[in-house]
């Protein structure tokens, strides 16, 4: 099942599936209790591009909470909830927007139906969420000991069950595992085996590099393939980051773009600039403008032109002075300290007037 053919499921104003945008995830560090805080940061978060913000909701003044929390954000909220089925009936009746939960772990099936019955009646989505470092005994011994794809995709349809047999089918699907390989193999399988939407991620992928690297071949891997509704970027850092990388990688894979994007060149012997600090402030400046354009910072005016012709707007670094284009072709001659002024300059226009 890809992208465009998933059942659609709709998290507060968010769609998800169903041919609809992928949406971006991120999740708050603070508990709910902690209300100022995390609307503020799940507000920031929203405003970087989140689509939908997940709490984590430990007890039940966590749980209570969430209707203050509510009521300071717009951005729809998911609440992860473990093992009390309490919980998940106080976060709905506090206004979430979907639940995070594994019904296979919250207890009695009397309980389970208690969450589905209400979840129906507010149209409350669930998202089904497995990981590979916590399988049940009797899904690994199943699948020789340990974790694989195999498993993991048995284990999501396992709890997908509990919720068909109560009628209930506003679900989403997450396989993830820190394995990029596994994670990887786990969505192909599932893809081919449910209708339901599909939430990417790698999960504890590291710190800002390593986990921002092995996330973009995993989930990008599966985007490039047609599979995946809504991603997160599990990183060991800010919040805000997962989101600028997960923006990042929907722009690469050329699913949707947000704002411009950088082209730049490596350095070589041909570069008489300091390429390295040029494209670094470039890449600093376009971020307050919206339109999806390519920019590109090349480092001599030899070939950059022509190697970045598909760029919307451009800069090429020359001695003591450089060339500023526009799809490959050279619309101005400035002064090396001008050239990154100039560049504004000409994005600006274009951003106020529209192309001409």
């Amino acid at each position: 099942m890809t992208h465009e053919n998933t059942r659609q499921v709709k998290v507060g104003n968010v769609l998800i599936g169903g041919g609809a945008p992928v949406a971006i995830q991120s999740m708050s560090t603070f508990n709910p209790v902690n209300t100022e805080y995390a609307a503020a940061q799940i507000n920031a978060l929203h405003e970087a591009g989140a689509d939908i913000v997940r709490v984590a909701v430990p007890d039940k003044k966590a749980a209570e909470a969430l209707k203050a929390l509510r009521e300071k954000v717009s951005v729809p909220l998911v609440a992860d909830i473990h093992f009390d089925y309490r919980l998940a009936i106080t976060a709905m009746e506090s206004g979430i927007d979907a639940l995070r939960i594994n019904p296979g772990n919250i207890g009695k099936m009397e309980n389970v139906i208690k969450v589905v019955d209400m979840a129906k009646k507010v149209h409350i989505p669930i998202r089904v969420g497995i990981n590979a470092g916590s399988l049940p005994e009797k899904i690994l011994d199943e699948f020789g000991g340990h974790p694989t794809a195999e498993g993991m995709v048995e284990g999501a349809l396992t709890h997908v069950r509990i919720l068909e047999q109560e009628g209930f089918r506003d679900i989403v699907i997450s396989v993830k595992s820190s394995d990029v390989p596994m994670m990887v193999k786990a969505n192909r399988i599932l893809a081919d085996k449910v209708e339901y939407p599909l939430h990417l991620g790698v999960t504890e992928a590291g710190t800002l590099y390593r986990g921002t690297v092995k996330s973009a071949i995993g989930i990008g891997s599966l985007l490039l393939d047609g599979i995946g509704d809504t991603v997160r970027i599990s990183l060991t850092d800010d919040p805000l980051k997962e989101v600028r990388a997960a923006k990042e990688i929907l722009s690469s894979v050329g699913i949707q773009q947000y704002g411009p994007v950088l082209i730049s060149c490596p350095t070589c012997g041909r570069t008489q600039v300091n390429l390295i600090d040029m494209a670094k402030e470039v890449e600093e400046k376009i971020k307050r403008f919206k339109k999806p354009i390519k920019v590109a910072v090349m480092g001599c005016a030899v070939n950059g032109p022509g190697e970045a012709r598909e760029a919307d707007f451009g800069i090429a670094g020359g001695v003591g002075s450089g060339l500023v284009f526009r799809k490959g072709k050279v619309i101005r001659s400035v002064p090396e300290n001008e050239l990154i002024d100039a560049l504004m300059e000409e994005i600006e226009k274009f951003e106020t007037e529209g192309e001409n």
